[in-house]
């Protein structure tokens, strides 16, 4: 057995964010685990690459849901990072923080010290931005943010002058003084790679002596004392271990894993675990609960004029985009796929944008899931538009199913099971017809690629949304953060009520989705985290 200062569950998103924080100083002996390996992928680091990581269980815990009513009993696929830099190593890379509200919500939740103007500068903190410093923005932090609108591919500015007609304006930066309006999305890489926490903060923190990083180590459970953390048991090469935390242990394994371990420790609803035989350490019936996640709905088109397909579909189309990566780092394969949208209200008396928008210069078959190759499109032209809602009101959860650490967790997202969502998707859906049916765009459609696109009764587009509509892959709130414990599971400081030496720093703690995607904030949450721990123990 070892002894540490921090055990870090988890080198996702937050958890490499946390490792490198907590080692700075070289005071402490931080400790971190991580079921999966090295982020030194070709795949992963090439950006256009995610679309191969989206199926590869080697990095990817290729979670499923259960049967959704919402969904026409669909099962939905969950990709979620299994790999140093965590979903951040197998994401689109879109640069977003969320609109100043969602955290201004977080703080009026009960959560002082979380709204806009006191997250702020941790957003700035993370940055290099490729704008240089402002008011809104950072330079020379740990995470590059690119500015991509010079190389989006053409077929963007038809989407955006389409959108202009019909009075939704320009905006060239989604995290400055207003994200309203439409332009192409800044993205986390740089040279052409991808820039994720673990190449950002981790790998340049591992060369302290006071940081250790174990891969394919796979927590088992969180170790009490009675009612305080006292380390974690983990399995690696077929070996069981226990890792001793003198200060505290720290969940960062993300909204789906971070409620499974916990429950796993004895820490859920006290039901739930009896029924599977653990043993109660506390009861936070939370735990699992709360779980918010944006739907993505799209509608793909036949253009009459090139797209993305043309370049990336022939094999000599291929050829030519891997040598112009290979010798400037640029061209298609260093781009999202998303690479244009924005934020927008679906009627004037919306108080903020409720919807967000994604436009694909390509198009490809992902009616098959879990089978997603981007990088093999259509043998045609053709390009996509997609939304989301930005606020769902609905309401999930996720349990564990048995007492076996290593079986997955049922996944129960319960999507469109408001009013209030419904009318959302209607709304976003009659949006996305609208703009494909304005000119310029309008004028470059050959034909809809789904015969759904034909519907036009409230009944036919919303069935048509529960039949296709799937994950945005931004899971949050399932250790929703909150001053009640009966209605949250951590405090403000992020630490596990009635717990001691336990905080969960991950996007599970959100205690509502923010309007965007989610790897920002997730970020932002690790470096306020990070400032906490250290100012709470003195370091």
């Amino acid at each position: 057995m070892e002894i540490f200062d921090y055990v870090i569950v988890g080198a996702g998103t937050a958890g490499c964010v946390l490792a490198d924080r907590l080692s700075a100083s070289g005071k402490r002996r931080v400790l971190v685990l991580e079921a999966g390996g090295s982020d030194r992928r070709f795949w992963i680091q090439l950006p256009i690459g995610y679309g191969r990581t989206f199926n590869d269980a080697r990095v990817n815990w290729m979670y499923e849901t259960e049967p959704d009513p919402g969904m026409c009993d669909r099962r939905g696929f969950w990709p979620r990072g299994k790999v140093m830099g965590g979903s951040g190593s197998i994401n689109g890379m879109i640069y977003i923080r969320g609109l100043p509200r969602d955290f201004d919500e977080w703080r009026a939740l009960g959560n002082p010290g979380w709204g806009y103007r006191d997250v702020l500068p941790y957003f700035r903190k993370l940055e290099d931005y490729c704008g240089g410093v402002s008011e809104f923005h950072g330079h020379g932090g740990p995470i590059h943010i690119t500015d991509v609108s010079q190389a989006a591919h053409p077929l963007c500015r038809t989407f955006i002058d389409s959108c202009g007609r019909l009075g939704y304006r320009e905006l060239r930066d989604f995290n400055g003084a207003s994200a309203e309006g439409v332009g192409i999305y800044q993205i986390t890489t740089r040279s052409g790679r991808r820039d994720s926490t673990a190449r950002g903060y981790l790998r340049p923190a591992l060369r302290r002596a006071n940081l250790t990083l174990r891969l394919h180590a796979r927590a088992l459970g969180v170790l009490f004392d009675g009612q305080r953390a006292i380390g974690v048991a983990y399995r690696q090469n077929s070996g069981t271990f226990e890792a001793r935390a003198s200060r505290s242990v720290l969940l960062c394994l993300g909204a789906v894993n971070s409620p499974q371990l916990l429950q796993l420790s004895g820490v859920g609803d006290t039901e739930l675990l009896r029924r599977h035989g653990i043993d109660v350490v506390a009861h936070h019936p939370l735990v699992g609960r709360t779980l918010q996640d944006h739907l993505d709905f799209s509608y793909a088109y036949r253009s009459k004029v090139p797209t993305l397909n043309d370049e990336i579909y022939p094999f000599s189309g291929k050829l030519r985009a891997a040598l112009r990566y290979v010798f400037t780092r640029g061209g298609p394969l260093a781009m999202s796929i998303n690479q244009s949208g924005g934020f927008v209200k679906s009627d004037p008396g919306q108080p903020e944008p409720n919807l967000q928008l994604y436009f694909s210069p390509m198009s490809y078959d992902n009616a098959h899931w879990p089978v997603r190759r981007l990088m093999n499109p259509h043998p045609f032209p053709g390009f996509a538009v997609s939304f989301n809602p930005c606020r769902p009101s609905s309401r999930g959860r996720i349990e564990i199913g048995s007492a076996d650490p290593l079986a997955p967790p049922r996944i129960f997202p319960h999507y469109l099971s408001t009013e209030h969502d419904a009318t959302e998707a209607l709304a976003g859906t009659r949006l996305l017809r609208e703009i494909v049916a304005t000119a310029p765009l309008a004028d470059v459609i050959a034909e809809p690629l789904q015969r759904s696109a034909a519907g036009s009764s409230d009944a036919e587009l919303l069935q048509d949304f529960r039949a296709r509509a799937s994950t945005c892959f931004h899971p949050v709130g399932t250790c929703g953060m909150g001053a009640d414990p009966s209605t949250s599971v951590v405090d403000a400081q992020l630490r596990v009520h009635g717990l001691a030496a336990l905080r969960v720093v991950d996007a599970s703690i959100f205690p509502t989705l923010t309007s965007g995607n989610t790897n920002t904030p997730t970020i932002m949450v690790a470096e306020k985290a990070a400032d906490m721990i250290t100012a709470e123990e003195g370091e």
